[in-house]
């Protein structure tokens, strides 16, 4: 028998009646990489994965709010559980996500049969709800599926982007201290991890906040660098104007560190650029893409674009068209605007441009992107790549990525999950590859 301990009206006490939680997360990479350090730390305490929250004695739903319909359907799914509550009152209902602020924002008022509201990232109150609860244990390293992690490394934003509401959710920004993230990496490497991926929402600025010692990402790469058994190191997402020469020289000696930026543009028009509070030009956007792929040779760059922003002409438009046609970029993630309650741009800005029109811009972007993209694909054809597989479904199709980012497909044996191994390229399209094994495996364990 197991030490018993208490939830609401329940006892568990038999260790085979153990309690159960389920999680779901809505959104980014952020939120499902605090989903996995949640779970980790129920299942330190001896929860075991329900398959619905009807069968969970601890439900949490991490919510995004990113976008506004992206609120309603959360906020949806925490008024389901709230209707199940009241038939099952033992079940403990908790929300985390960029729906919780660092202060409070009056959720309890708003969602009265909540037990907990955890801050995006913060699980402080998770923590004492358990030592509240007699639990012991817990487990700070995430199980993961495959040989890649997200490693958050840095909350919050100190931009003032005005269609944004995440820093008034997330906050300042907030770096964690490098020997921390170290060791965290250290132990996910020791898991069975060969690439980890940094988190934050703007981080290249990581370590401006850390006291002592001038710290930042550079600095925070070669600490990784040095654990023996990661394979890659990626980070996303960054800041046009915090991606200095400095730090570009840095990664291209860093030879863990990935050549891959994940980096927002959102609009080709200065004039759109100012209205969403983005603080660099065209034309400094331009000149950073050019620096990178200097320095880095082959770099894969990824972009975010809004369409149809309040006050965007057709002319402002068709500047965004031809930056992302004569860019190169790998990957251009379109959106159309939508006012987000809560943010400069929806207090003070008209949303002007019809729905319709939004979507035939966004329809056309997307056109011009596939073209980009498919020409850069089939430059690949007939070249060998190095990729890291990520897995290999039950037919022996392998799937993984270049150090670039691009996604390949190949025949492959599941011993091969979590090595690097050489694919040459026989055919491609816009978004991955095809090809098959050569030269056998570039590293091994």
């Amino acid at each position: 028998m197991s030490a018993p301990f208490a939830r609401g009206s329940f006892v568990f006490s038999d260790i085979c009646d153990m309690p159960h939680y389920y999680v779901q997360t809505f959104g980014c990479q952020m939120n499902r990489a605090e989903s996995a350090r949640l779970v980790a730390m129920l299942r330190g305490w001896g929860f075991e994965e329900a398959a619905s929250p009807e069968e969970a004695d601890v439900a949490v739903v991490n919510a995004c709010v990113v976008r506004q319909r992206a609120e309603e359907r959360a906020v949806s799914r925490i008024r389901t559980l709230e209707s199940f509550k009241d038939s099952h009152p033992g079940l403990t209902l908790a929300v985390t996500g960029c729906l919780v602020p660092p202060q409070d924002g009056h959720l309890q008022e708003r969602f009265p049969q909540v037990d907990l509201f955890l801050p995006a990232g913060d699980l402080s109150s998770l923590e004492s709800w358990a030592v509240g609860h007699g639990l012991a244990g817990g487990c700070a390293v995430p199980v993961h599926a495959g040989p890649s992690a997200f490693l958050p490394v840095i909350q919050g934003c100190n931009n003032g982007c005005t269609y944004c509401i995440v820093p008034s959710r997330r906050g300042r920004e907030r770096s964690r201290p490098p020997d921390q993230v170290v060791s965290e990496a250290c132990a996910l490497e020791e898991s069975g991890i060969r690439e980890i991926v940094l988190l934050g929402q703007n981080v290249n600025a990581y370590g401006r906040d850390l006291p002592g010692e001038v710290r930042d990402l550079a600095g925070l790469l070669r600490g990784l660098q040095g654990i023996e058994g990661l394979l890659r190191i990626r980070f996303l997402t960054s800041y046009p104007t915090d991606i200095t020469d400095s730090f570009l020289q840095d990664m291209s000696y860093l030879g863990r560190v990935c050549p891959a930026f994940s980096l927002p543009v959102q609009a080709g028009d200065d004039a759109v650029l100012s209205a969403m509070g983005r603080r660099y030009t065209v034309a400094q956007y331009r000149k950073l893409v050019s620096r990178i792929r200097e320095a880095l040779p082959g770099a894969g760059i990824t972009t975010d674009v809004i369409v149809g922003f309040p006050g965007e002409s057709e002319a402002q438009f068709e500047s965004t068209v031809s930056l992302v046609a004569s860019e190169g970029f790998d990957a251009v993630h379109i959106a159309p605007y939508s006012p987000r309650p809560g943010t400069v741009a929806a207090r003070t800005l008209k949303d002007d441009v019809p729905s319709g029109e939004k979507k035939r811009r966004q329809r056309r972007l997307e056109a011009v992107q596939r073209a980009v993209a498919t020409e850069a694909s089939t430059r690949l054809v007939g070249r060998e790549v190095e990729v890291l597989v990520e897995d290999v479904s039950h037919r022996g199709q392998g799937r993984g990525r270049t150090r670039s980012g691009r996604l390949v497909f190949f025949p492959a044996a599941e011993d091969t999950v979590g090595r690097e191994v050489v694919v040459s390229v026989k055919q491609a399209s816009p978004w991955w590859l095809q090809g098959t094994l050569k030269g056998g495996r570039i590293t091994d364990d």
